[in-house]
């Protein structure tokens, strides 16, 4: 998140829009950090384009894939068929619907009121590695690591694939920092009413 703030801001010309890089705490205890902010914001929701959540990344070496968690949800995630397009990379829909992940991450705290989200996970189709390798490194981690105290940086990671994600997240951000319209919910997500709403009484103000 840091290599991303600073490398938006050595752009020249900068942004149209307002970047804010949010580091939240007390996920795992009822996403407190997220929900503080959406309650108590630098600027108004209904002015907030979207929100971009970064959960971990992929430590296991490039892939073909990238995953989106809660597929179906904005048009976010055409922003992102677009620039994964641009570097022949392909995305993937949400492979455990019923972990319900996209429910309990802290982007679901601006989707309560009305956000837009967008929330990515490390794709599974390893380069180089045989079928399935990427699959048996999560299973591995999960098994082993997750939320242990051996969840620690391993010597043999291989963090190219996270490098390419963030230029993927770099570059999604960029376009709708630049972008001419609003994203919004698609139709039949459960936010898309709050948003409307929310947008309708900010220009009634």
């Amino acid at each position: 998140m840091l290599e991303l703030a600073q490398a938006f801001g050595r752009l020249h010309p900068a942004p149209k829009r307002t970047l804010v890089f949010l580091a939240v705490t007390a996920e795992e205890k009822g996403l407190l950090g997220a929900k503080f902010y959406a309650e108590h914001p630098l600027y108004p929701l209904e002015r907030t384009l979207a929100n971009i959540n970064m959960d971990g990344l992929n430590p296991w070496g490039r892939t073909k894939d990238i995953e989106v968690i809660g597929f179906g949800q904005s048009t976010l995630e055409d922003v992102l068929q677009v620039s994964a397009d641009a570097v022949g990379r392909l995305v993937t829909a949400d492979s455990g619907p019923e972990k319900g992940r996209f429910f309990r991450s802290d982007h679901f705290e601006f989707a309560k009121q009305g956000v837009p989200g967008l929330y990515l996970k490390g794709g599974t189709f390893v380069l180089g590695k045989p079928v399935g390798y990427g699959q048996q490194k999560i299973d591995e981690y999960t098994d082993r690591d997750y939320h242990k105290v051996s969840d620690e940086v391993k010597p043999d990671w291989d963090l190219s694939g996270a490098a390419d994600d963030l230029k993927l997240l770099f570059e999604v951000t960029w376009r709708v920092a630049n972008g001419e319209t609003f994203p919004t919910w698609k139709s039949g997500s459960e936010f898309r009413a709050r948003r409307e709403a929310s947008l309708k009484a900010a220009a009634a103000k």
